[in-house]
């Protein structure tokens, strides 16, 4: 992961469609996320190799798995021309070492759910923690086991803060789960993240992207500069 931008890392993920990849770009995103896993929001593979391609090198494009095997991962990798992953699965952080070696210099962020870490973070959190080598960032998520991510709901942002912080002294934070333009900027101002992520806080419905929330979201992060 590169080092903190002069800006917090933006990922408007959910990407179903060129027009709404390009109305991201141009609202100031960071980087794209294309879902392949199981989702109201989930593309093909040719579907993402072509707006992929119509947007390269203008913003990172990242992938968004849930439980496929690292040579699986790797595939789609190639064939879609892809900057990054995101693991949003169980993969168990033993396991990260294999998707590192399968995936070679990519961005590789690990999503890990706030509430899991909350019941029983020093066993899973440093676990993943001592894979820093393997993976770029950690992402802190809400959701559970049957939505992953897209819920439209935070997590228990005072709860949690103490796991986000540890995180955060390790490697880069990614925060997610229930953001929008009215919450971003306190998210931003508590857990001071390397880069946040939004789905359905940008939306109009689920895997369609809302051009005045996409650009509300972004202002209201840019008002925001973590030191």
């Amino acid at each position: 992961m590169n080092p903190r931008p002069a800006n917090t890392w933006v990922k408007i993920c959910g990407i179903t469609n060129l027009a709404d990849a390009q109305m991201s770009v141009a609202a100031g995103a960071d980087a794209l996320g294309f879902i392949f896993a199981t989702s109201p929001r989930q593309v093909e593979a040719e579907v993402a190799a072509k707006i992929v391609a119509a947007v390269s090198g203008e913003v990172e494009t990242i992938g968004v798995f849930v439980n496929e095997s690292p040579d699986r991962v790797a595939e789609i990798v190639d064939q879609v021309g892809l900057s990054g992953v995101q693991l949003h699965g169980d993969e168990a952080a033993r396991e990260l070492a294999d998707y590192r070696r399968a995936v070679g210099q990519v961005k590789i962020i690990k999503g890990l759910r706030a509430s899991n870490l909350q019941l029983n973070s020093d066993l899973i959190l440093e676990r993943f923690l001592d894979t820093k080598d393997q993976i770029d960032a950690i992402l802190l998520d809400s959701g559970s086991s049957v939505q992953r991510g897209g819920t439209g709901l935070p997590f228990d942002w005072e709860s949690a803060w103490p796991i986000a912080s540890h995180i955060r002294e390790k490697m880069p934070l990614i925060v997610a789960g229930g953001l929008n333009a009215r919450n971003v900027g306190q998210a931003v101002q508590l857990f001071r993240p390397w880069g946040v992520d939004v789905v359905s806080g940008v939306e109009s419905e689920p895997g369609k992207k809302d051009e005045s929330k996409l650009r509300g979201f972004m202002a209201a992060v840019r008002q925001h500069v973590v030191q």
